[in-house]
């Protein structure tokens, strides 16, 4: 094996932890940096239906007080050796110098078991984040994609989104936070990655010695899988601006899918390529100028439930019904008629290329092993998913695009200058 393909091979030591979870560590002799992920199962498919953004909130004021440290406490343990920690509803993540790995998991595993939620700290970055919000309100993009998610998931928690809304947030309250961490923030539901220049037994023996107070809690439940069924449905955010954001497609792909390879190919011959690759940035961006941005995908939202798959574009007003035209001819195309084979093994060769250099970070190869324990993916399993790509033909493309693009079954959001009626009119209903 070449040293560069050697990078997706990410050996790891796994190990149960007593009362649940797991820890996974991966040695990299002479890794500069440490990185740390731990993974909490559930995320924001745990918001209560009325307080959907209490998860993303758990996580990202973990840093603002614990029992022990208030936020500049916190600070100073990690700042000065070169430390960055941030939490989000999916955990926290964390990086430090190699040789300090021990405080980086001190801090992380404090803020994950025992945040304190000061009263004071949080109501500020509340305030903050509330105040942010708002002027997203008016930010046609933001609305034209949380429009496409209402359409495409409906009352599934995934149709809200991820950070919550206005009026799901201002019923939270820091009590609120407390609570929901002490509910779905127990050391069953971890999973703990740490990559870098470290002992596997060592790290398994210190973090051990730290969790021994974290609570337990719950295992995590089944979640709910109803989505709307597939089905040509529109919406517009209308606001008078100069471009209007499109966004078409429907419900997606699980990870586990097993044509999932081929469907990362497709989608950059379609459109998730570079310039030289997509489809849809030859077509509607260079050879007709409908756009600067256009994209689509259907790989990169697949998770442990279905993700999306999303084609977007920025156009102006006039030229909505040719760009949304535009794209709807460019899926037909791809499942009625075969890519060319030049087409085929640009998108190979770049996918594959680009995979190598997607590892080379300690943070990435921390969160390639959180999703092979949640995915239950092999240890090797990123060397076999290189190997599938170089694997794909002119034939796999086609069929894969035909079990899985529905363009006669699309939602349709827009927001700017656009209506209702327009895009109704535009979809055929």
């Amino acid at each position: 094996m070449s040293n560069s393909l050697s990078a997706l091979i990410i050996p790891r030591v796994r190990y149960e932890l007593p009362g649940g979870g797991v820890l996974l560590v991966s040695k990299r002799p002479s890794a500069p940096v440490t990185a740390v992920r731990i993974h909490m199962r559930g995320g924001i498919l745990a918001d209560p239906k009325g307080s959907e953004g209490i998860s993303q909130w758990v996580g990202q004021f973990t840093d603002q007080g614990t029992a022990e440290h208030d936020e500049a406490g916190i600070a100073e343990r990690i700042e000065p050796f070169g430390g960055a920690v941030g939490g989000d509803a999916s955990g926290l993540r964390g990086s430090m110098a190699g040789d300090h790995w021990r405080r980086l998991l001190e801090v992380m595993v404090e803020l994950a078991a025992r945040p304190s939620y000061p009263e004071a700290a949080v109501q500020l970055q509340m305030a903050r984040t509330l105040s942010h919000m708002q002027v997203q309100e008016e930010d046609p993009r933001v609305q034209g994609a949380r429009a496409f998610r209402r359409l495409v998931y409906g009352e599934h928690r995934f149709g809200a989104p991820g950070q919550g809304t206005l009026d799901s947030l201002r019923g939270i309250s820091v009590q609120d936070l407390r609570d929901h961490h002490r509910a779905h923030w127990g050391r069953a539901r971890a999973v703990i990655a740490v990559c870098g220049n470290v002992e596997p037994d060592e790290v398994y023996e210190h973090v051990l010695n730290l969790s021994k107070d974290w609570d337990a809690g719950t295992p995590e439940p089944v979640w709910s899988s109803s989505f709307p069924e597939r089905a040509t449905r529109v919406e517009a955010f209308e606001k008078g601006r100069e471009q209007v954001h499109i966004y078409y497609g429907h419900l997606g792909v699980e990870r586990a899918v097993p044509d999932f390879p081929t469907l990362v190919v497709m989608d950059h011959v379609l459109g998730s390529g570079p310039g030289f690759v997509s489809r849809l940035s030859k077509t509607l961006r260079d050879e007709q100028g409908l756009a600067y941005t256009v994209h689509a995908d259907i790989h990169s939202s697949a998770g442990l439930q279905p993700g999306m798959f999303t084609a977007y574009i920025g156009t102006s007003p006039e030229h909505v019904e040719r760009a949304v035209q535009g794209i709807q001819a460019e899926v037909r195309a791809i499942r009625d008629v075969p890519v060319s084979q030049e087409e085929l093994d640009m998108a190979k060769d770049y996918v594959t290329g680009s995979m190598v250099l997607g590892y080379e970070r300690a943070s990435a190869r921390a969160g390639s092993l959180i999703g092979q324990e949640i995915h239950g993916f092999p240890e090797e399993h990123l060397d076999a998913l290189h190997a599938a790509y170089t694997r794909v033909t002119v034939a796999d493309i086609q069929e894969t695009a035909q079990r899985h693009l529905h363009p006669d079954a699309a939602c349709l959001a827009a927001s700017g200058s656009v209506t209702q009626a327009r895009l109704g009119a535009l979809m055929g209903l």
